[in-house]
């Protein structure tokens, strides 16, 4: 009986014993150990996420905001739903983090932000959202296609369906890297055209990777784009040709030096060539010209034209001629184009103008001087060289 007794008693000791803490303290006063330590590990620092959890149609510019208050922004994830990473940057008082492009259309976003207050301690905040479906879209289309390998005049020109009113945001969503690097610009041309070209000819073997970022972009008021594309090309051997069209030749200079001499003939009085620096876009073993599609009514059409490369958007060519006699060399008989002799059928690969088709490739340049004419304007065909640099960078 007394040893169960003093069992009971310190059972009772056992139970009052408080753990050490303040005999005054009161139930849920928060002045115990426990209470103190809780606290200290509460961080003040609070995370804004904007949008709000769960938001849907999203503006893909402008909307997403991230921010710390009493605190120190140190972590900021944002994914989209395949795991991919948008990239961004924190502020340097660590109040906000930016993202450095806009968002993808009709993409469900999770963001994950951590911040750190003056005693090191962390608050972290976890959100997602859904941005807008849009109704109305644009792509655009480009040169040279995905693989190509092209003469050094090439630029990468894009055309939208849709015309486009703020410039800005969709070059800033097309980003280019060569190896070498080289600096790149683009320029546009009215406001469905885009074109991106180094300063001088690209260096013979550049490789040339294009990023298309244009998902999400809104390119004028309610239409945004929905392509997200990567495009790769290589620079071939550099191949640039002079014609003088009152020498009636043609250089074919290869890597900076005199590969071949070749007589043409060029635009006779009334229809001169155009000066100037053309890029070849399109090439034709044979292919039909009518003078109707080039405001040259019932002047000429000729069904079977064999080895033709074309120069400008407006028409002109640098093509084989079969029926030009003895012009070739001696004077100037054409509606513009460059000729050079052919056979009919174009069977004969050995004569000059099916030399000329099989040794050039899309991206060669043709430059022609000393004719009547103006010099090209740059936006008809490929020809940008025809603008200095700080006019297309302007």
């Amino acid at each position: 009986m007394a040893a169960l007794l003093l069992g009971v008693v310190l059972t009772a000791v056992t139970a009052c014993g408080g753990g050490g803490g303040d005999s005054d303290a009161k139930p849920g006063s928060g002045k115990g150990k426990g209470a103190d330590t809780a606290q200290s590990k509460q961080s003040v620092a609070v995370v804004s996420i904007a949008p709000k959890d769960g938001a849907k149609s999203v503006e893909t510019s402008g909307a997403l905001k991230i921010g710390a208050d009493k605190g120190k922004l140190t972590t900021v994830e944002v994914k989209d739903s395949k795991g991919v990473k948008i990239d961004g940057a924190i502020s340097a008082d660590g109040a906000s983090w930016t993202p450095s492009s806009h968002l993808a259309a009709a993409t469900k976003y999770s963001v994950h932000a951590v911040a750190k207050d003056s005693e090191g301690r962390e608050a972290a905040e976890d959100s997602s959202f859904t941005t807008l479906t849009p109704k109305n879209t644009f792509i655009g289309t480009f040169t040279p296609e995905d693989g190509s390998k092209v003469g050094v005049g090439m630029p990468f020109s894009i055309r939208f369906t849709r015309g486009i009113t703020k410039p800005e945001d969709v070059e800033k969503a097309i980003t280019i890297k060569t190896e070498p690097a080289v600096e790149v610009a683009g320029h546009w041309f009215g406001n469905d055209r885009l074109d991106f070209r180094p300063e001088e000819y690209w260096a013979a073997g550049t490789k040339v990777t294009v990023k298309l970022n244009l998902d999400g972009v809104e390119g004028r008021d309610g239409v945004y784009g929905e392509q997200s594309k990567t495009v790769s090309f290589t620079v071939g051997r550099s191949q640039v040709s002079i014609v003088d069209a009152k020498k009636h030749t043609m250089k074919v200079m290869r890597d900076g030096k005199l590969f071949k001499t070749i007589p043409v003939t060029t635009g006779k009085p009334g229809y001169a060539t155009w000066n100037g620096q053309m890029v070849i876009s399109e090439k034709f073993r044979v292919t039909r010209m009518n003078g109707d599609t080039v405001g040259y009514d019932g002047e000429y059409d000729i069904k079977d034209v064999p080895d033709a490369m074309r120069l400008t958007d407006s028409g002109t060519f640098v093509h084989g001629n079969y029926w030009g006699g003895d012009a070739f060399g001696n004077y100037n008989a054409s509606h513009g184009c460059i000729g050079l002799r052919d056979v009919r059928g174009g069977y004969d690969r050995s004569v000059p103008a099916a030399w000329f088709f099989d040794n050039s490739m899309p991206g060669d340049v043709v430059t022609v001087k000393n004719s009547t004419d103006p010099t090209v304007d740059p936006a008809n065909g490929l020809n940008g060289w025809n603008l200095s640099w700080e006019k297309w960078k302007a």
